[in-house]
């Protein structure tokens, strides 16, 4: 049952009318689904295996909108049927499906051309958002908690729902303006369709090409996308790798690096431990 559901839809969004192994998926439907007066065993099958892949459908085109606007329509939804019969949900929630999508388009970027990079920035940037929105927070560490102890044992764990990114095109500001700017398809007349589509070509164009660090968090029940300098991202990253404190300022010789750089580092930890970004310290 479960095989048949999760089966991938034939063209035009019906159940394949063959089987795996080459017989009649009508024969396979009779063997464990009773008929009605109005229905028959293949009939019955049908419905579930499209609401299923209708609903998984639905919630990977929310949770890429980005992707989905620079790509466009008709190619993203080949795209997400593709990623979704090769990767098929294997979670109890939903929140999974786009897991292992940034595999997938490093794997085959042929989905994605000419925009891959562009791509791969947004499907990084929004599985972020997911990871940012649900993740564990753990108590947070105080920063009295480091007085008297030495530099060379402090290992400080940023929080679960933390990521680092490094990305080669600006678009945070324009996944908010579009999560901003997005409300429900189905809400939406013909003729507001055609504008968002429009707006979001616009914002498309917009993107500028430019390496940055990205900081994706959660503060207050709100997702925050915080820009990093690259002496900040160098270290946050060498803290999230298991180096010690002492062993990640030490990353930090050679890079440019404005002001008295202890002052500098001081201001960024003062920063950071504010937004709860440090894991409290383990015994």
């Amino acid at each position: 049952m479960a095989r048949a559901v999760m089966r991938p839809l034939g063209r035009g969004d019906v159940m394949q009318r063959k089987w795996i192994d080459g017989r009649p998926t009508k024969q396979i439907a009779e063997s464990f689904i009773k008929p009605n007066d109005r229905l028959t065993s293949f009939e019955r099958l049908e419905i579930y295996n499209r609401q299923y892949w209708f609903r998984i459908r639905d919630c990977f085109y929310e949770d890429y909108r980005g992707l989905r606007a620079i790509l466009g329509d008709q190619k993203f939804e080949r795209l997400a049927d593709e990623y979704l019969s090769k990767y098929p949900s294997r979670s109890y929630t939903l929140r999974n499906l786009g897991s292992r999508l940034v595999k997938f388009l490093q794997a085959e970027p042929r989905w994605t051309k000419p925009k891959t990079k562009l791509a791969l920035d947004l499907a990084r940037l929004e599985w972020a958002h997911i990871e940012a929105f649900d993740n564990a927070a753990k108590p947070a560490l105080k920063l009295e908690d480091l007085a008297g102890v030495e530099a060379a044992k402090i290992r400080l764990k940023l929080q679960p729902h933390l990521t680092l990114l490094t990305l080669e095109n600006v678009v945070d500001d324009f996944l908010i303006t579009l999560k901003k700017n997005s409300g429900l398809r189905s809400e939406a007349s013909n003729a507001m369709e055609q504008t968002q589509r429009r707006k979001k070509t616009k914002l498309a164009h917009g993107l500028k090409r430019q390496k940055n660090f990205l900081a994706v968090h959660r503060y207050e029940d709100g997702i925050y996308y915080k820009q990093l300098e690259r002496g900040q991202f160098v270290l946050l990253s060498a803290m999230q790798s298991g180096a010690t404190l002492e062993k990640a300022v030490a990353k930090l010789v050679g890079l440019k690096i404005s002001g008295d750089l202890g002052a500098t580092v001081g201001k960024w930890f003062a920063n950071w431990a504010a937004l709860g970004w440090f894991c409290g310290l383990e015994k």
